[in-house]
């Protein structure tokens, strides 16, 4: 349930109100005279191109720029700025930077950490970049990162290829292609970010480039992982595969059935083997009430009868299952109730998913999710993504994230949705505890995950750099200083390194 995104802004302004410019609303009228304009943003709109366009505050178009999934990620910005070329970027780079205000780069607008992608400065909303080209000789498509992954599994279907991408709803291309990607494909083609062939890059100094393994192999490594740390990625050349109809759904289990789920669960865990099959699991407290939801998954039109039999036996409330195209199983997942909610993750990794393993995480739930109902916690989700020990072996040369790949591991992703910011630090506390907890009880289980890197994506916002990239941490930070010596994109949020 944590991950599936909300459209509500796509339903608030109307589809078309998401993609169409508005240049000169009525309603951008009526505020002109009331918007104090800031000199950046006038600068920026009187030196870049006619086709890129600066919104301020009054505007459809500003609102939708500066929202995010989380409300604790959402600001005013002083202006947006929708850049449709990468030259554009380039120069409000250019501006920024001498001018060193602070600025946001949005793809999809899914960080959950608070400024990482939002500002009260220059927010860049990246949605112009929205192209989608296939090239079936070469079996890559090249897309732009303003894009949603639901906008481009929609464009290759009709070519009958899909791409590895995030696996819910409503995600941004960009947070995967420089974060890492867990994907329902992971288990046969490795992270999102292993499936980049180049990027196209906009670097500090407004240089425009293709950023691949063979022409610059120290970017290509610290721009898989790395986020916006050397500059604003513009569009992405990726893999693809072939692409046919898959067998999926939910699957849902009130908290009277949880022991039933969780046999299965372990039972799948144990016998994984065949890399077409994958399954995302959440135990969740929602509003005082408890369940746990399966999402099956397998890459081919009929499953295999063994695989899923134990979750389709067991006693269950809600099931939605069935062969459907991919772009139909991402996109029939329910909307995220998550959205609007404050927003914090984290992230453990699982050696092996065992009945004793998943009784703890379902304990967690249940405790964490009664403890913070005071602090206004609406949604506590603790999520079980199970992968083969493989999975990192799809890639030719090393990444930032993660710093070792000689193991594979499954994991827990943990999210608390609350909406009081008063108790955001009661809330990072807990998070923080709830992670030490099991990965103490994890330890005590004979697991040997305690110094496995936490996901970038999904780290809370005090967590180390080392605890992310580990021994990669140096080498990420030299080639930061040799591309952005004046520390340009420091102005922006995220991890810096």
């Amino acid at each position: 349930m944590v991950a599936f995104a909300d459209l509500s802004l796509s339903f608030l302004f109307g589809l078309s109100g998401l993609t169409a410019r508005h240049d000169d609303t009525s309603l951008e009228s009526h505020h002109a005279e009331h918007v104090v304009r800031s000199p950046v943003c006038e600068q920026i709109a009187s030196e870049v191109s006619s086709s890129s366009v600066v919104y301020y505050p009054g505007s459809y178009q500003y609102l939708k720029d500066n929202y995010h999934w989380s409300a604790s990620s959402t600001q005013n910005s002083q202006c947006t700025f929708e850049p449709t070329t990468a030259d554009d970027v380039a120069i409000a780079l250019r501006i920024l930077g001498q001018t060193q205000t602070q600025f946001g780069i949005k793809s999809g607008g899914h960080a959950a950490n608070a400024g990482f992608s939002s500002t009260p400065g220059v927010q860049i909303a990246m949605y112009s970049f929205s192209d989608v080209v296939y090239d079936s000789t070469a079996q890559t498509a090249t897309v732009g990162t303003g894009l949603l992954w639901d906008d481009v599994y929609v464009a290759l279907q009709p070519y009958n290829v899909s791409v590895v991408g995030a696996k819910v709803t409503g995600i941004g291309v960009g947070g995967v292609v420089l974060g890492g990607g867990y994907s329902y494909l992971t288990n046969q083609h490795g992270l999102g970010f292993d499936n980049v062939v180049s990027f196209e890059l906009v670097l500090p100094n407004g240089t425009v480039t293709d950023i691949s393994d063979s022409t610059n192999p120290d970017l290509f490594f610290a721009l898989r992982g790395g986020f916006n740390n050397f500059g604003i990625v513009t569009r992405v050349t990726v893999k693809t595969y072939p692409q046919s109809l898959v067998w999926g759904g939910r699957i849902s289990y009130s908290h009277d059935q949880w022991d039933g789920a969780t046999a299965a669960i372990a039972h799948y865990a144990a016998n994984l083997t065949d890399t077409k099959a994958s399954i995302y699991n959440t135990y969740n407290y929602v509003a005082g009430v408890a369940e746990e939801s399966t999402i099956l998954f397998y890459d081919a039109p009929i499953r295999p009868y063994d695989i899923f039999e134990d979750f389709l036996t067991a006693p269950h409330i809600e099931k939605d299952i069935g062969t459907r195209s991919y772009v139909n199983l991402v996109q029939s997942l329910p909307l995220n109730v998550t959205s609007n909610l404050r927003s914090v993750f984290h992230w453990i990794a699982m050696e092996e998913v065992t009945v004793p393993a998943l009784d703890m995480i379902a304990n967690e739930t249940l405790f964490w999710g009664a403890a913070l109902e005071a602090a206004s916690a609406k949604i506590i989700s603790y999520d079980v993504d199970i992968y083969v020990p493989t999975l990192y072996d799809h890639v030719a040369s090393p990444t930032a994230y993660p710093a070792s790949r000689d193991k594979g591991y499954s994991f827990i992703e943990v999210y608390y949705g609350w909406s009081d910011a008063q108790f955001d630090d009661v809330i990072f506390q807990a998070v923080n505890a709830s992670a030490q907890h099991m990965i103490q009880a994890l330890t005590d289980l004979g697991q040997n995950i305690a110094d496995v890197p936490v996901y970038p994506n999904n780290a809370p916002p005090n967590t180390t750099l080392e605890r992310m990239y580990g021994v990669n941490v140096p080498r990420l930070q030299e080639i930061k200083k040799a591309v952005d010596p004046d520390n340009i994109m420091g102005l922006s949020g995220g991890w810096k390194f």
